[in-house]
């Protein structure tokens, strides 16, 4: 079995959710979170280095989210780390209506409760992190019932299912990574919503002759800005555009470059450093 490479952050101030959603933009395949330090593991295979990460947190170090760092690296054994992962899920409550319970986890719904369940496997997406909040948040109030919905970058699913659950008609969810294509379906399965979601193995830019009401892309700013024009195009005249995985201190370039589009900017939503904007384009 392949051995992963354990690299230990430290950071000053320590903020566990902003490491593990800038993280997530490397070549990783677990988190773990302590009192005062993360916890990355990647493939030996996957080539991730010391100095990889390191050109990630100056990064943020340049535009003043921390004031110092440190990170080793060691070799280890392989592990289920998804196993060890999985003992710290807990439910999440997503205002008003949305609650997410891990597959392993049981939970009594209340009145109007929409239980989404996850079986989160490596994929990013479980209610956890500020960006997924957002855009669970924007999504109850932004569709719309009979919607077309494209999810970009899907990941475990989660909003997706949100969306089916929340009368979308149709709902393409759409993921480059083969372990986010299987966890997909596995959750939309569990969720009894196949009839309504389709989950490819693909990119934006395959998506040929198909507008949507609804798109959604919880992804890192660069990824948004390098598939701005298929996010437009996918985009039905009139429709709605939601956007996270967005530092607050990036959300005027992406306003910018999505009202070049004819997007009028609806709302701004922020939860600590990270921000969601939704869009409606105009006819």
């Amino acid at each position: 079995m392949e051995n992963f490479v354990k690299f230990l952050i430290k950071t000053e101030p320590f903020n566990p959710e902003l490491l593990s959603g800038v993280l997530w933009e490397l070549e990783i395949s677990g988190i773990e979170e302590s009192d005062n330090f993360i916890s990355a593991y990647a493939k030996i295979s996957s080539q991730l280095d010391k100095e990889a990460i390191e050109r990630l947190l100056n990064k943020l170090k340049a535009e003043n989210l921390i004031e110092s760092f440190i990170v080793t690296e060691e070799e280890i054994e392989n592990k289920n780390w998804n196993e060890e992962w999985e003992k710290k899920q807990e439910i999440i409550k997503i205002p008003p209506h949305i609650v997410i319970r891990p597959s392993f986890k049981n939970y009594e719904p209340e009145k109007e409760e929409i239980v989404i369940i996850i079986n989160p496997k490596m994929s990013f997406g479980t209610g956890r992190h500020e960006t997924t909040r957002l855009m669970l948040e924007m999504l109850q109030k932004y569709i719309n019932q009979g919607d077309e919905v494209l999810d970009v970058g899907s990941g475990t699913g989660v909003l997706s299912i949100a969306a089916a659950k929340m009368s979308a008609r149709r709902v393409l969810a759409i993921d480059n990574d083969e372990w986010c294509y299987i966890n997909g379906i596995e959750n939309v399965q569990i969720n009894k919503v196949s009839g309504i979601v389709e989950v490819l193995h693909t990119e934006i830019g395959s998506i040929k002759n198909r507008k949507f009401d609804l798109v959604l892309a919880n992804i890192n700013k660069n990824i948004l800005l390098s598939i701005q024009k298929e996010l437009a195009r996918t985009t039905n005249k009139s429709g709605r555009l939601i956007l996270s995985g967005i530092l607050n201190s990036d959300e005027s370039e992406l306003i910018r470059t999505f009202e070049n589009y004819s997007f009028n900017l609806l709302e701004v939503k922020r939860l600590n450093e990270w921000s969601a904007l939704t869009f409606k384009k105009q006819n």
